[in-house]
């Protein structure tokens, strides 16, 4: 069946019916890419007949606050922003600022229904489905360098140790000082310039946290991950824009441990206030981090870790230990533009924010993640499989002699070695003959690379 679809679609494409890269995954999912009149309709009268700002009275002006959003160069919008303060004791303090879209959308619209039903934008190499419309999205939720945004901003004053001491959230007003890559930021995190002290303490902030987490038991995985963008997919050979990304990168760690702390810190507050809210968890696995030391540090062990991980559990009643993070609880809440459990969230703590019960129960929570785990798992398939396409598209261009470094990840028979091409962030199997072991590198190249067929095949090129 797989061989007959395959040939009728080659078919399609050969007759000039499809584009030669056309992505047949994504038009069998039937992903809706425009907004209906309605919402559209709704969209409209929210820019032309501003609501009233539910939280006005209660929002807080923190404009004083010198505020970095780090991101990807190409993010269409930015959910979340940080800043931070030295405390007169020596403590930290920090403040994730995320952007507050149920200001302009309440849980009863048709827009959040919409929203809804998408669950998350779709993030592909070729486009971004967004979850809001692009227009509300970009001009009325995003945080925008240089204006005044409305936030949710929760601030967290941190124990010498990295733990929490204190946790504060505030509806607020914030005033985006800078619109960072994360190659930028990292680049600023190395010169240690005094005037940005903010970063720094941001940075040194995410390093407590890191070393807290693990003494918590928490697993540290950075891998590199392939980023790839690709403008103008309808050509016969569009170009391919392709970006490394080392999670072990100093500001995509200090990105990242911010958000974790974000989402323990909801966590706590939801348990405080008896908020069904949707709470992750994982449970520790039956393998010892220790049994897996032996292996490099970086891809190897991240890549042997992730492998043990059990899945994700949900309660919407109570926290539940995230043995891989090391936290008590996690709530995800940074992301409410792009994804939807989040926007969930949002609507549950500014309830309470604002004295009133909360919009949704936990049988109400349960009822809707169904659904939104089904659209979750259907954007995740399509961007793992377009990356990979295009990263297989990316190798087949390259010229049959080029050697690319690949990184030993395991055995998985005799001489068949999983491993990781270290200059595109993909991963497949070679036959090793040359006595290299778990964590070496070796040099490779590309026998062959087929798209569509989803084939990679490559070969170790022996030193002579």
């Amino acid at each position: 069946m797989l061989k007959a679809s395959t040939s009728a679609a080659d078919l399609l494409i050969e007759i000039g019916y499809f584009p030669i890269h056309v992505n047949l995954e994504f038009l069998k999912f039937d992903i809706p890419t425009k907004q209906s009149d309605s919402v559209l309709a709704a969209v409209d009268e929210i820019f032309e007949y501003p609501p009233p700002d539910p939280d006005e009275i209660n929002r807080k002006d923190l404009t004083f606050l010198k505020v970095y959003a780090i991101d990807v160069d190409e993010a269409d919008e930015l959910d979340d922003a940080l800043s931070a303060a030295k405390l007169p004791d020596g403590r930290i303090k920090v403040w994730i600022h995320v952007a507050d879209p149920t200001r302009w959308v309440d849980s009863s619209s048709i827009i959040n229904k919409e929203a809804k039903s998408r669950a998350t934008s779709v993030f592909l190499p070729t486009r971004t489905i967004p979850m809001f419309p692009e227009k509300l999205a970009m001009e009325k939720m995003s945080l925008v360098q240089g204006h005044l945004c409305n936030a949710v901003s929760v601030s967290v004053v941190l124990n010498q140790d990295g733990s929490i001491a204190e946790i504060n959230l505030e509806n607020s007003t914030i005033r985006p000082t800078y619109m960072m890559t994360y190659e930028g930021a990292s680049e600023l995190l190395a010169l240690k310039i005094e005037e940005e002290s903010e970063l720094n303490l941001l940075f040194e902030a995410a390093v407590l946290r890191l070393k807290w987490r693990c003494h918590q038991g928490a697993i540290d995985t950075p891998m590199i991950e392939a980023r790839v963008k690709v403008p103008n997919p309808d050509d016969p050979e569009p170009s391919i824009n392709l970006y490394l990304q080392e999670q072990s990168n100093p500001a995509m760690r200090l990105v990242s441990e911010m958000m974790i702390l974000c989402g323990e810190a909801i966590a706590s507050f939801g348990v405080k206030n008896n908020i069904p809210l949707p709470y992750r968890g994982q449970s520790q696995t039956n393998i010892s981090v220790a049994y897996l030391s032996y292996l490099p540090e970086g891809p190897v062990r991240s890549s042997a870790y992730v492998k043990t991980m059990r899945p994700v559990e949900m309660d919407f009643r109570k926290p539940l230990p995230h043995a891989t993070l090391g936290v008590p609880g996690y709530v995800q809440f940074t992301s409410p533009i792009r994804r939807y459990v989040d926007l969930l969230a949002h609507y549950q703590v500014k309830a309470v924010l604002r004295g009133e019960p909360p919009p949704f129960s936990c049988n109400h929570l349960e009822g809707m993640m169904p659904l939104i785990k089904m659209q979750l798992r259907i954007a995740k398939r399509l961007y793992n499989n377009s990356l990979r396409y295009w990263l297989l598209e990316y190798l087949r261009r390259q010229h049959r002699e080029k050697e690319f470094r690949a990184l030993i990840l395991r055995f998985i028979k005799d001489k068949a070695a999983a491993l990781l091409l270290v200059e595109v962030g993909i991963q497949a199997s070679v036959q090793v003959f040359s006595g290299a072991q778990v964590g070496d590198e070796i040099m490779v190249q590309v026998l062959e690379a087929l798209p569509r067929k989803e084939i990679l095949s490559l070969k170790e090129v022996l030193s002579t």
